[in-house]
C-alpha cells in the first residue's frame, strides 16, 4: 500500500515554463530568433477555453433542439494566447502597433506565416501534455 502523503501538493512536480522561437520574423542583434516564453496550460484553463469556444447550434429539422459544437480553430488560438507569457499579448501598445484589439488577433498578426503558426500551436499543446494528435490516434486504432 502506498503512502497517502505522497499525494500532497508539496510532492507534486512543478511544470516549468519553456522558451520557443515562435517565428523567424523577430530576431536579436545576432540575427537569432527571439524566444517566446510558454507556460503549460492547466486543466482548469483548458476547460474554461473549451466552454468559451463551444456554441449551441440548431439541429436541422428539429425545432428548438440544439447540439454543442466546438470551434476548434478558436480553441487552439485561445490555448496559445493562454500559454504565451512573453511577449504579453494583452499589452495595449503592442496590439495598437498591429491595429488589433484582441490577443487572438495580435497573435495571428505577429505570426502570419501559417507553417510557423501551426508549429507554435503544436508546441504549446505538446508542452501542456497533449502528446498525440487526434488524427494520429485514429490511424493507430485502424492498424
Amino acid at each position: 500500500m502506498s503512502d497517502f502523503s505522497m499525494f500532497m501538493k508539496k510532492n507534486k512536480k512543478v511544470r516549468e515554463n519553456s522558451f520557443y522561437p515562435a517565428t523567424k520574423n523577430f530576431v536579436d542583434e545576432a540575427g537569432e530568433p527571439l524566444l517566446w516564453e510558454i507556460k503549460p496550460i492547466t486543466t482548469e484553463e483548458d476547460q474554461r477555453i473549451q466552454m468559451e469556444c463551444t456554441k449551441d447550434v440548431p439541429i436541422p429539422g428539429k425545432r428548438n433542439q440544439f447540439r454543442q459544437k466546438l470551434d476548434a480553430n478558436l480553441y487552439l488560438v485561445k490555448q496559445a494566447v493562454t500559454a504565451i507569457v512573453y511577449p504579453n499579448l494583452n499589452d495595449a501598445a503592442l496590439q495598437d502597433s498591429y491595429g488589433v484589439k484582441s490577443p487572438e488577433d495580435l497573435l495571428k498578426a505577429m505570426i502570419d506565416n501559417p507553417s510557423e503558426f501551426s508549429d507554435l500551436l503544436s508546441y504549446i499543446r505538446e508542452q501542456s501534455g497533449f502528446e498525440a494528435e487526434i488524427s494520429d490516434e485514429v490511424e493507430e486504432a485502424k492498424n
